[in-house]
């Protein structure tokens, strides 16, 4: 879907829908933009009728749309002028009122459904003043692009249709922030896009050397982008221990991918540009080894590598954005299977680092595999490591679908992630890693097992084991188990990948504020 930014006098596209965003208010929806800046041909009503909007149900609420008519909008196409509440003036502020035109353009988008074209106002009134145009631009066009997202490769016949284009029109704003603003928008709507794409391909035609290949064509002509690809033959003499471990019940081949972002504008902080590691699990399916899913356990594990379809969507947006920082990511890439030579539970791995771990439950095995990834990441001598995994049920038992749980050894770090999901509109909390807790990965055998006690901190006991591979640099570890998928069409996601990290990834790593905050992390 084109996103565009356009002034009203330059419009001349025939409209198949315009949408007006509209308050709630204590005396009823009231417009979010001032008519009088608006032509008489674009018959937006100069105030609404509170009898008309209750006999419609409608209140303004976030994401609620209702026709008003059938005008004619730019200049006579008779498309339909649709009301889109963006809620109180009061909440549309700072990230949340971000997340609610997010949701707005996500509602105008699904409510037009098909057409050429369609041109949402930018709100202008009084009360939304303290959201700057730009970033108001660029939630909007986030959202009408994420909610127009199909997967469609493998569908035959007809295709569903969307909208071809969408034009933003704020009369009244800084046209040049406006413009850059949707431009941003509706690029990292597109990262985001590539991790569902990638979370959303059947596992059969994204095995692990599939993905590598991809990464490899995707990145192929981006200049700040550099990758590089490790086969089995060199997983084994670099010894990732955990990644062949888990690889070996499978009849396809391990890969370990790692890129490498080299910004073309570095910031340079204390004579230096400052330098982010980030790992991304990627288990292309989860059969659960031996310890067999069950069979609706498994519909959903072609999932288990969302950690590294994240960090590798947030990397794609850095170079489109001009991320300032240096990155490197790791994501090291299996099945894993129950064939003949599968590990069995009592088998212990020696990992990248030495560290033995016993397998208890092959069912754990992301943590293996980031083990020798996070061992990695801590050699290349970041300022900080931030992994991203798929890894414990018990995270969606304690924060649900849509909420990541976030953990590691630096709360200055810690602060940043959180910040920056609020701000990117996907949620993550805080859990903690007490001391007290590191015996739960105590092995009667070898250094450590990798299951805790049943029943208890599923996700810490995960969490810690993961700490054990990063030494004193500053680590986050994303559970993104829960909202790395979603079973409905709601708001600005589609049934299957949402690509849940790639916006808290990107808050992170385009803001300045970061690249210092980063420079400056002491060693846990």
């Amino acid at each position: 879907m084109n996103i565009e930014a356009v002034a009203l006098d330059t419009l001349t596209a025939e409209l198949v829908a315009l949408g007006v965003p509209v308050l709630t208010g204590e005396d009823g929806p009231r417009l979010a933009i001032d008519p009088a800046d608006l032509p008489a041909t674009m018959q937006v009503p100069s105030e609404l009728d509170p009898a008309w909007c209750t006999r419609h149900g409608f209140t303004g609420k976030v994401g609620q749309t209702v026709t008003a008519h059938a005008a004619g909008v730019a200049g006579g196409s008779g498309g339909d002028v649709i009301l889109v509440g963006v809620g109180s003036a009061r909440a549309l502020t700072g990230h949340a009122g971000l997340e609610s035109l997010r949701r707005a353009g996500a509602a105008f988008v699904r409510s037009v459904g098909k057409g050429s074209a369609a041109a949402f106002l930018l709100p202008v009134a009084p009360d939304t003043a303290d959201l700057p145009d730009g970033l108001a631009a660029s939630a909007l066009c986030e959202g009408a692009v994420l909610a127009s997202y199909r997967y469609v490769d493998f569908r035959t016949g007809e295709h569903p249709g969307g909208l071809d284009s969408v034009f933003v029109i704020a009369p009244s704003a800084d046209p040049s922030a406006v413009a850059a603003g949707a431009a941003r928008g509706a690029r990292l709507a597109e990262s985001v896009g590539l991790a569902r794409d990638l979370v959303n391909e059947p596992p059969s035609a994204l095995t692990p050397s599939a993905f590598a290949d991809f990464v490899r064509r995707r990145f192929d002509d981006v200049p700040e982008l550099t990758v590089e690809v490790w086969e089995e033959e060199r997983i084994v003499e670099e010894r990732l221990g955990g990644l062949l471990g888990v690889s070996r019940g499978s009849t396809q081949p391990p890969r370990f991918v790692q890129v490498r972002y080299t910004p073309a504008d570095p910031i340079e902080i204390d004579g230096r540009v400052p330098h982010l590691a980030l790992v991304g699990k990627g288990i292309t399916f989860d059969s659960g080894g031996l310890s067999l899913k069950t069979a609706s356990g498994m519909e959903s594990m072609k999932t288990d590598m969302g950690g590294a379809a994240a960090v590798l969507g947030a990397v794609d947006a850095a170079a489109a954005l001009g991320a300032r920082i240096m990155i490197t990511t790791f994501t090291p890439l299996t099945e894993n299977m129950p064939g003949g030579s599968a590990i069995k539970p009592g088998d212990v791995l020696t990992t990248r680092k030495g560290t033995t771990i016993e397998v208890l439950n092959t069912d754990a095995e992301g943590r293996l595999v980031l083990s020798d990834a996070l061992a990695l990441a801590a050699e290349s001598e970041p300022d900080a490591i931030i992994d991203l995994a798929t890894l414990t049920g018990a995270a969606v038992v304690a924060l649900g679908k849509e909420i990541g749980a976030l953990l590691g050894n630096n709360r200055q770090l810690l602060d940043e992630v959180h910040d920056a999901g609020e701000r990117a509109g996907e949620p993550n909390w805080p859990l903690p890693l007490p001391d007290d807790y590191r015996c739960h990965i105590d092995s009667d055998v070898a250094d450590l097992r990798n299951v805790g006690r049943p029943g208890q901190a599923g996700s810490i006991s995960a969490a810690m084991l993961l700490g054990e591979f990063v030494g004193t640099v500053p680590w986050a570890h994303l559970d993104i188990a829960g909202p790395a998928r979603t079973d409905e069409n709601s708001r600005y996601f589609a049934k299957g990948g949402t690509g849940f990290g790639v916006r808290t990834l990107v808050a992170l790593i385009t803001s300045e504020g970061f690249a210092r905050a980063l420079a400056g992390l002491e060693p846990a």
